[in-house]
């Protein structure tokens, strides 16, 4: 039997709603405070919804019973500076439990990693799975617990434990609404300014769970995957949003200086009315930066021809004009 871990989020509900098409009988953990996706409801019938916590090592154990392949999707993602740290804990320490008793019992794991945990290339190179975070020098509280659970896989790994690490761009698609990276579409529709020089990897939710089964099914082991479909400019990118709502592009340059400013007035107003700020130092310093990701290695380990970025924005655009 097949467990995926925060299976009522974006990713992980997409990677339970293929698993279910493809017939297999799959078990899901949720909080009790999570609410179950609308999507997957016609597919209750081959899912089995446990609450469990990773932290909380004998509901997990439990979870586990009778399992042979998991999924672990489920991560702590925060912008608040307060978060950081019990962010930390929380990500690094569930993903151990994890790791711990998958080895124990002989069970195959696919972690989701982020490419936040990555390094970066010399300019004019992509990023490839062979660049590290340098630790020393990172203040991002995600990407810290993100490089940290890494470790613990990798930990894992030596031990015997089979696992594969997965490492997504910015991920989108239309089941994610205005949170997250739909946030970004609700920001341009709500009629943006500004862009950014900077540049990211973009991929969609479909083409991430798509490539995590293909590896689960694989032999591959003590290996990680840059998952993203193509690198993109944000001035292009907001563009093709706006276009696509069929409304004015962005058309001013946000210099980082600017930039520099937005975070503090956000960090400001979020202060005053208890609201997390719309925009932390992390993201702002990060939408001036240049990142490009190679995805040749995933693409060879499985065939999968991804998406065109121009297809996701239409269909993500698409659901949000129902919002």
């Amino acid at each position: 039997m097949i467990l995926v871990t925060g299976a009522t989020g974006f990713l992980g509900s997409e990677v339970a709603k293929q698993l279910t098409q493809q017939a297999h009988l799959i078990r899901c953990t949720r909080r009790a405070s999570s609410t179950i996706p609308s999507f997957l409801l016609p597919y209750q019938k081959n899912i089995e919804w446990v609450e469990a916590d990773l932290l909380d090592i004998f509901a997990l154990e439990n979870a586990l019973e009778g399992i042979t392949q998991v999924y672990n999707c489920a991560a702590w993602v925060s912008l608040r500076q307060a978060d950081k740290e019990p962010m930390i804990y929380t990500n690094v320490t569930g993903t151990a439990n994890l790791v711990d008793l998958c080895r124990q019992n002989g069970i195959r794991l696919v972690h989701v990693s982020s490419v936040a945990a990555i390094g970066d290339a010399k300019p004019g190179e992509l990023i490839t799975e062979n660049h590290h975070l340098d630790q020393s020098t990172e203040t991002d509280g995600y990407a810290i617990s993100k490089l940290e659970s890494e470790m613990e896989v990798w930990r894992g790994i030596a031990e015997g434990l089979e696992a594969v690490i997965v490492n997504p761009s910015i991920i989108i698609g239309p089941n994610a609404g205005t949170e997250g990276s739909g946030a970004l579409f609700k920001t341009v529709r709500n009629g943006l300014k500004f862009y950014t020089r900077g540049s990211g990897g973009f991929v969609d939710v479909e083409d991430v769970a798509k490539c995590m089964i293909a590896l689960m099914n694989s032999n591959i082991s003590g290996e990680r995957f840059i998952i993203s479909a193509e690198n993109q400019d944000y001035k292009s990118l907001t563009a093709e949003i706006a276009n696509t709502f069929g409304i004015k592009a962005p058309s001013a340059l946000a210099k980082p200086w600017i930039m520099e400013l937005a975070w503090r007035f956000a960090a400001f107003a979020g202060a005053i009315t208890r609201s997390v700020p719309s925009i932390d130092k992390v993201s702002a310093q990060a939408a001036s930066l240049t990142k490009k990701f190679d995805n040749t290695k995933i693409k060879k380990a499985t065939g999968i021809e991804f998406k065109p970025l121009k297809t996701s924005i239409t269909e993500v655009c698409e659901a949000l004009k129902t919002i």
